[in-house]
């Protein structure tokens, strides 16, 4: 297993030439600094309130992904919907997909908890994963091509690798021929008729009973696995077609990271992987109606708001989108100008 060297951002763009690369050929980048440090401090103290300390009995029933909605975009945590939206780094996705940050579409944004733990709990334990692919449950297909990328995962680390362990694992691709990433890619517990099974022990001896030809096969790929040093502040940009995999932390220890993903906005088959961004309207601290309020046109988009020069936008909806919205500062003049219709333009932009 191979540490990965860091690397530092080039000054003018979030990513630099070689973290573009590094995603588009391999599958992977490994990027720091991306985020304001006081950012990530905040964040990571915001989730250790809300999360149960290791070795308590509330920790013991934590075993799987996510937050439960808790640490969901958006969220009440300021500073997870700031993380999410930070325009540098939706600058940084862009460059992977080359695309305009206009072009992409946020499908899952998610800060949760792993604990270190001695014992199993069962095939769908997270603890030592199966070698897998992400893309089952984000897309209704199958990825396409290697050189048509559809979308970027993210993963965003609060703690040391050193103090935590549970290093992100996974199989960068040596070319377009390498067999490791074969077509199509199915050869995971999960896929199509292979029951899902996420521990790697319970997983691999499945395989062995009930696909022998395959199981030597995936061997191969946790013997190339390079792995995640993180620390605080690091970013995991990846891929929904790349072998990857949790490793076992350090018992009695806990580690929070928040995943992310984004696609093209032609994508539809890629689902969001929460509860629509709108199910937040209607509370009395009206924070989705602020979030949009005082949003970029850029981050907006993202989370699929019409641009100006939409086909959704005329006077009328205009107008509507004013009267919902105004009120906390959004200023409607570039959906006006995009139309061409003249108008006074409110606060807060």
């Amino acid at each position: 297993m191979t540490r990965l060297v860091r690397s530092e951002p080039a000054g003018g763009s979030p990513l630099d030439d070689s973290h573009i690369a590094s995603w588009r050929n391999e599958g992977y980048a490994f990027v720091r600094d991306l985020f304001p440090g006081d950012l990530i401090d905040t964040l990571r103290s915001a989730a250790i309130a809300h999360y149960p300390p290791p070795g308590s009995a509330e920790a013991a029933s934590i075993a799987d992904f996510g937050s439960g909605g808790a640490l969901t975009f958006p969220s009440v945590v300021p500073a997870l919907n700031e993380l999410t939206l930070y325009e540098p780094f939706l600058q940084g996705v862009a460059q992977l997909l080359d695309t305009p940050v206009t072009e992409l579409r946020l499908t899952q944004s998610d800060l949760w908890a792993k604990y270190g733990r001695d014992e199993r709990l069962g095939r769908g334990d997270n603890a030592d994963q199966r070698i897998h692919v992400d893309y089952p449950n984000h897309t209704l297909a199958h990825p396409t091509p290697w050189d048509r990328p559809e979308a970027v995962e993210v993963i965003v680390y609060f703690d040391e690798a050193e103090v935590t362990g549970g290093g992100t694992a996974f199989v960068p691709r040596q070319g377009k021929d390498d067999p490791a990433y074969r077509w199509p890619i199915v050869d995971s517990p999960g896929i199509g008729d292979l029951k899902y099974v996420n521990d790697r022990a319970l997983a691999e001896a499945y395989f062995a009973e009930q696909r022998p030809d395959l199981a030597e096969w995936r061997t191969s790929l946790y013997e190339r696995e390079k792995q995640a040093d993180f620390r605080p502040g690091d970013v995991l940009f990846y891929r929904h077609d790349l072998w990857h995999r949790g490793t076992p932390m350090k018992p009695g220890t806990l580690r929070v990271v928040q995943n992310m993903t984004f696609r093209r906005a032609s994508a539809e088959w890629i689902s969001t992987l929460h509860v629509g961004w709108a199910w937040r309207a209607y509370r009395d601290d009206k924070l989705l109606e602020k979030l949009i309020a005082r949003s970029s046109l850029g981050q907006r988009a993202v989370l699929g708001f019409p641009q100006p020069g939409n086909e959704y936008w005329c006077e009328e909806t205009i107008a509507a989108v004013e009267a919902r919205y105004g009120m906390f500062g959004m200023d409607m003049a570039p959906y006006r100008a995009a139309l061409g219709v003249p108008g006074r333009a409110t606060s807060g932009q």
